[in-house]
């Protein structure tokens, strides 16, 4: 499960380049998204080449959820499922159908994306809270995007490293991945596909240069079958 802490924090970016990544070095990845989207899926079906899936508890019931995710994944070796606004964000003032209460579900461990541009020590207060909020909750690792250079890395690492979550990679800041936006989200893939699949490409290129891919496998393959 790639979640963030809010919404605009980066998911789309990451998950999606994590699935393009993935796909590049050959790996047969499936993708899902949490909530009714269908304009994140279409991100995903371009990096993965294969049919996106939603899971959404509030719609299709908690108990559909695994099911789906199984259908999703079939003939994969991972299903990455991305996350709906922050962690905790759902249909009420608690975590129903959230995308803590999808990863609760399914069991799925948890990487945090953090925008971590206007950050330094306090990034370990931020992780921290997420980490604790919810006991059952498995926060994998932390994936930090918008990082402005090396010695700002530094320093979010080393403000991180006492809590020992592990950190699987940092994006730097970079225009050039930016999807036009709109005020309701991302540009449909099909109004943009050229620009969308150079993008993706750049993405992908990006993500397995400085993300954990082999360390963000072995923590997906820690969830249960």
């Amino acid at each position: 499960m790639v979640a963030g802490t809010h919404s605009g924090v980066g998911k789309t970016t990451v998950a999606t380049g994590l699935m393009a990544a993935l796909a590049a070095r050959g790996v047969q990845v499936a993708s899902a998204k949490v909530g009714p989207d269908f304009i994140d899926p279409g991100y995903h079906a371009l990096a993965t080449g294969r049919p996106p899936r939603n899971l959404d508890a509030w719609i299709a019931g908690e108990e559909a959820l695994a099911p789906l995710a199984a259908r999703a994944g079939q003939g994969a070796e991972v299903l990455v499922v991305e996350g709906v606004m922050g962690l905790f964000d759902g249909a009420g003032p608690g975590p129903e159908a959230s995308t803590a209460a999808v990863a609760l579900a399914l069991e799925a461990p948890v990487v945090l994306v953090v925008d971590a541009s206007a950050l330094s020590g306090s990034v370990a207060a931020v992780v921290h809270g997420f980490h604790t909020l919810h006991p059952r909750l498995r926060l994998g690792g932390v994936v930090l995007n918008r990082v402005g250079s090396a010695g700002h890395e530094a320093l979010l690492r080393e403000a991180l490293a006492p809590l020992g979550i592990p950190v699987l990679g940092s994006l730097p800041r970079d225009d050039q991945l930016a999807w036009r936006d709109r005020h309701l989200g991302l540009v449909p893939v099909v109004e943009q596909p050229g620009e969308v699949r150079r993008s993706l490409g750049r993405l992908a290129a990006l993500v397995d240069r400085h993300l954990d891919l082999p360390g963000l496998l072995a923590l997906a393959r820690r969830a249960p079958n």
